[in-house]
């Protein structure tokens, strides 16, 4: 199929293809039971990991790519797979995601290197929507969502994910498993939306405040969140203005944001 379609990897769509059969069904099997679930697939390639969906018990699997060339591979696999296969030809970016399937919705994909924390960050606006979010990152954003509190990773993609989701690193694959092989290691992530989700507009503040908080990580907060309110913040929420962001629990950022 790759050589049918021309579909050479572009460093440009930040591609690299995972074709192990055995590695794609272990990230499919990571997302837990799919029996009856719609998923929504990003970046598919030339379908390593969509084929692996697709022997699930999914009800359906709806993929999302930019690369006409792949388009083109999948519209291929789909003349096999049949109706539990949708093929959406666009960027993952621009597109509302959730709704391209049902519920109960889950995604899985192997992420575009370049689009992979803007993706993530998109997914958790609406973690509401979702049931469950398996994801492929370069191991060092997948540490960085996964970190603890007073960690060299813990920073802004952690406090998000982990306000919206329990995150769990699940699985850690070597560069010589992609074609071609990427320079560094990548990971599973699985992330589960918690029950309560904040709204939009509290969302938003988060992003704001976490940008300010570790803009400049050795900043003590009462300098990183003067425009925020400083210290007068700090105190409403019962947070020593000499800290800095990475020493703070996610629960002392939603009070922050809260307050906000």
């Amino acid at each position: 199929m790759i050589a049918r379609h021309g579909l050479n990897a572009r460093r440009s769509l930040g591609q690299h293809f995972l074709l192990d059969a055995n590695l794609t069904a272990r990230i499919a099997r990571a997302a837990g039971a799919l029996e009856g679930r719609h998923i929504v697939e990003v970046g598919p390639g030339p379908g390593g990991l969509t084929r692996a969906l697709l022997a699930t018990a999914a009800a359906d699997v709806t993929v999302v790519e930019i690369d006409e060339r792949a388009v083109a591979a999948m519209q291929e696999l789909q003349a096999e797979a049949g109706t539990r296969l949708h093929v959406v030809a666009g960027d993952a970016m621009a597109l509302d995601l959730a709704g391209l399937a049902p519920a109960p919705r889950q995604a899985v994909a192997n992420l575009p290197y370049n689009l992979a924390s803007p993706l993530l960050v998109s997914w958790l606006r609406q973690a509401a929507l979702w049931e469950r979010l398996t994801l492929m990152f370069q191991l060092e954003v997948a540490e960085r969502i996964c970190a603890a509190p007073a960690s060299p990773a813990y920073g802004r993609l952690a406090v998000l994910a982990q306000w919206c989701c329990a995150a769990d690193l699940r699985l850690r694959i070597p560069p010589a498993a992609f074609v071609p092989p990427p320079k560094v290691w990548s990971a599973v992530v699985v992330l589960t939306p918690r029950a309560a989700q904040p709204e939009a507009a509290l969302f938003a503040t988060m992003e704001r405040l976490t940008a300010a908080a570790f803009g400049q990580r050795r900043k003590m907060l009462r300098g990183a969140l003067r425009g925020l309110g400083g210290e007068a913040l700090l105190a409403r929420a019962g947070i020593a203005p000499e800290r800095r962001a990475e020493t703070l629990a996610v629960a002392e950022f939603d009070r922050l944001a809260r307050l906000l």
